[in-house]
């Protein structure tokens, strides 16, 4: 089977054929998702009709196949233009030291406000692959399947504040206590397995890429490691195993790669401040990116390259997710998103993240329409120190979780 048949793309994607230039591109509309594929080489356009309110953000996800050979700096390149060839923003995504094929997304963007790429009109995606020189072998010569999934954002119903974060608690809290709890990823974004706080574990074979979906509300912060447990075997795997963070509209936040030599090892991500709207005034990438609440991904990848030292596995990874913070309402927004839902978090989130659902999120914003977050603020506007008061709600949600295993026993 290959890597692109493994990857669960999001059920019912329209297939759309990239162009080889703007005039024969084909429309992409925000909050639905395509697929499409790009050769070795390739240059292709898509077309988008955006309004002057609207900020736009299409995230391009590539999907090699398994047995595709590639370097460190292979991967996509994704940028959006306004009609006259002018580049909106452009993103990279590559493989790196791991040297193993997985699903790699890039984000392209137009953000209202900027200098550049104003006004209602037509814009064009561009996305590029990016090859080493000199590596045409026949399996990194194939086609890559891609998944679109435009979405948009309205801007606030009244302006609010401009300045980013100037600081925020960037130490390194103590790894989560207590035992590992399983819970398998799912195969893609669409798939993600809901997560909550806690310590998880997975098994993964090299080549397995697995996705978890993690509800953060506006005011709330994420903090995540992955350690992947000894083996038997003696050599050294580069980038041996992948964490990456993204956030509701599939944009990159951050990520770590750990080298193996058989010994049990551990690396966290970055601090992150909250999240807030006024941080996508930021200059620090990983702060920009932290501009809305919903549903942000973690991904875990276990490199091929494992399996030549170390053997086939199932390896052991574990996955440590801390939320802390204090929930709030969000800025409030002029209009409707697309998709809807995307920067909300609701009730029914929170609960399958801490008690476990299958999966099965359906696109760039899990959760659907609605803003089941009442419970969350009322705490909150209750004068409880933002410790006590995720205790409280934690502890509430374990209870139902509880409740509701103990009758379907």
């Amino acid at each position: 089977m290959s890597e692109a048949e493994s990857y669960a793309f999001v059920p019912g994607a329209r297939s759309v054929v990239g162009a080889a230039d703007t005039s024969d591109a084909e429309a992409l509309e925000a909050g639905q998702t395509y697929r499409s594929s790009l050769p070795r080489g390739g240059r292709l356009y898509y077309r988008l009709r955006l309004t002057a309110a609207d900020t736009a953000y299409v995230p391009v996800t590539a999907v090699p196949p398994a047995d595709a050979t590639v370097t460190a700096t292979d991967g996509i390149r994704v940028s959006l233009r306004d009609a006259h060839g002018t580049s909106c923003s452009y993103a990279s995504a590559r493989f790196g030291a791991g040297l193993s094929p997985r699903p790699v997304t890039a984000l392209g963007q137009r953000e209202t406000g900027k200098a550049l790429c104003q006004g209602a009109g037509t814009y064009y995606l561009l996305v590029e692959r990016l090859d080493a020189q000199g590596a045409g072998t026949a399996a990194t010569s194939g086609r890559w399947d891609l998944e679109i999934t435009p979405a948009t954002e309205p801007g606030l119903a009244r302006a609010g504040a401009t300045d980013p974060p100037r600081a925020w608690d960037s130490a390194t809290p103590a790894p989560l206590p207590g035992r590992p709890r399983d819970r398998t990823g799912g195969t893609g974004f669409a798939t993600a397995r809901p997560l909550g706080q806690g310590v998880w574990r997975t098994a993964l074979t090299p080549g397995e890429t697995r996705f978890y979906a993690v509800p953060l509300d506006w005011g709330l912060r994420l903090h995540a490691s992955a350690g992947l447990d000894g083996a038997p075997g003696h050599g050294y795997a580069g980038g041996a195993l992948n964490l990456s963070l993204y956030n509701p509209v599939r944009g990159y936040v951050d990520g770590i790669s750990l080298g193996y030599t058989g010994a049990a090892k551990s690396a966290a991500l970055a601090p992150l401040p909250p999240v807030e709207y006024a941080n996508r005034y930021a200059v620090p990438a990983g702060v920009t990116s932290v501009r809305f609440a919903g549903h942000y991904y973690l991904v875990l990848h276990l490199s091929t390259r494992l399996a030549g030292t170390f053997g086939q596995g199932p390896f052991e990874v574990t996955l440590r997710v801390r939320v802390a913070g204090r929930t709030h309402a969000g800025p409030g927004y002029a209009g409707s998103p697309e998709p809807g839902g995307v920067f909300t978090v609701t009730e029914r989130d929170r609960a399958a993240a801490l008690a476990g659902g299958t999966g099965g999120t359906g696109g760039p914003g899990p959760g659907g329409a609605g803003g089941g977050n009442r419970a969350m603020r009322l705490v909150a506007v209750g004068g409880i120190g933002s410790g006590t008061a995720l205790l409280l709600v934690l502890g509430g949600w374990t209870v139902a979780a509880r409740r509701s295993h103990a009758r379907t026993r």
